[in-house]
């Protein structure tokens, strides 16, 4: 096992939020998957979900995270990553996943943007159909899972995957 550790779950969850500040916590490096397709792509993950489709941007996620190569960084991977097995083998063997969990209540309470967000829905899919197709793949692929209730602090967030983690 690697030094690496991914955080995975749904959009909204704090996946980016809380890898910035346990990667400063722990002294490692940060990376954005979305930051990344969207850089390697040039154009915006909705602009590319509206043109690829939904399937060809996951395949696209999907070999754009089967070529992570990092050592001591913490990785936020889109939502959607769990999608294709071949990425979530690819981020288990460079190190723990930790589900960030949250109940559709309190993501239904972050997601106010899914038209421009950048969300791999298919069409006619609401975001309860994907938090019931997601929800057990991220149970699959976690090491671990921390709960993320609504207004808990960041920190207190951070702690416990830390705390989770052993770190």
């Amino acid at each position: 096992m690697r030094d690496d550790i991914t955080l995975i779950g749904m959009p909204g969850a704090g996946k980016s939020t809380v890898g910035v500040l346990l990667a400063k916590r722990l002294g490692y490096a940060f990376l954005d998957t979305d930051l990344t397709i969207q850089e390697q792509e040039g154009a915006l993950l909705q602009e590319l979900v509206d043109r690829l489709g939904t399937e060809a941007f996951l395949d696209l996620e999907a070999d754009v995270l089967c070529r992570v190569d990092c050592r001591r960084t913490v990785i936020a991977p889109g939502g959607s990553a769990v999608c294709r097995e071949r990425a979530m083998a690819r981020l288990k063997a460079l190190g723990p996943v930790v589900y960030l969990s949250l109940s559709p209540e309190e993501l239904e309470r972050r997601l106010y943007n899914l038209n421009t967000r950048g969300i791999a829905l298919a069409p006619g899919q609401t975001l309860a159909d994907l938090y019931a197709y997601r929800a057990p793949l991220y149970e699959k692929y976690a090491d671990h899972t921390v709960e993320v209730e609504g207004g808990q602090p960041i920190e207190e967030t951070v702690r416990r995957v830390a705390e989770v983690l052993g770190l």
